[in-house]
């Protein structure tokens, strides 16, 4: 059965973001995996460091399972998301072993630093996965099976300059947008977190109302998420587009 993994950088980004389209591919039958390269532990004002990491994993397994998905741990922690070899070899390694066809993460222009930093991360460790004399941490087999990267909608669905966001397509997420939400309700300690931080109010609101937008901006469906796929030199075909060839009528251009 065809693997999908989300790879994002903080514990409810992959709810934010594809959750949605994660079980739209569940439900075809794919093999679904979860990862968060941090660990989540700056996002609490009342818990400590490591209190805020462990109650964070613990609301990330949670939503992985009401996903329907393999939870795999976080490798660094908030602000720790650097452009190194290290991070590189252990998400290598992560990649090689589920050999994904889908590999879902975030855009290359975002509103923070970990965020952008987790997508070029991805891309370096996915084009290495077929490259025999780069070791994996640890060490796994290289693999060139055919590996297509979608690069999600950046948070407040604009880049850091305040720029319109144009996807390359919408992914109809209506039927599932309930069970997304309550994937992202796992994440109960963000509330206090994002209303005092971000002034996001509700975060479950705040999460449909981006689906509302981007359903808008389609022109076709109530909610929706909205992706663009990375150029496909060092990981497959031109025409390559699992998405689309697995959901069909569900994705619009």
């Amino acid at each position: 059965m065809p693997a999908a993994l989300a790879l994002f950088a903080h514990p409810d980004d992959i709810e934010f973001r594809a959750a949605g389209t994660l079980l739209l591919l569940g439900a075809a039958g794919w093999d679904l995996h979860y990862c968060n390269v941090s660990s989540g532990n700056l996002g609490s004002t009342v818990m400590s460091s490591a209190k805020t990491a462990t109650t964070r994993a613990r609301e990330a397994r949670a939503a992985a399972r009401e996903l329907g998905a393999t939870w795999h741990p976080p490798i660094a922690d908030d602000l720790e998301i650097f452009y190194t070899d290290a991070l590189l070899r252990r998400l290598c390694a992560l990649i090689r072993e589920i050999e994904p066809s889908v590999i879902l993460t975030h855009p290359p222009v975002d509103y923070m630093e970990d965020h952008m930093i987790t997508c070029r991360l991805t891309v370096t460790a996915a084009f290495a996965r077929g490259i025999p004399n780069y070791v994996s941490r640890p060490r796994r087999r290289p693999t060139l099976a055919p590996l297509t990267l979608y690069h999600s909608a950046p948070h407040g669905l604009c880049g850091p300059l305040r720029e319109k966001w144009q996807p390359e397509f919408y992914v109809d997420t209506a039927t599932v947008h309930e069970r997304k939400l309550a994937a992202l309700g796992c994440h109960r300690s963000q509330k206090e977190w994002l209303d005092a931080s971000q002034g996001m109010d509700s975060y479950l609101a705040a999460a449909t109302q981006d689906s509302h937008e981007l359903g808008r901006r389609s022109k076709r469906f109530a909610h929706a998420e909205g992706f663009t796929r990375h150029l496909h030199l060092g990981f497959g075909g031109a025409q390559d587009d699992p998405l689309g060839a697995t959901l069909g009528p569900r994705c619009h251009r």
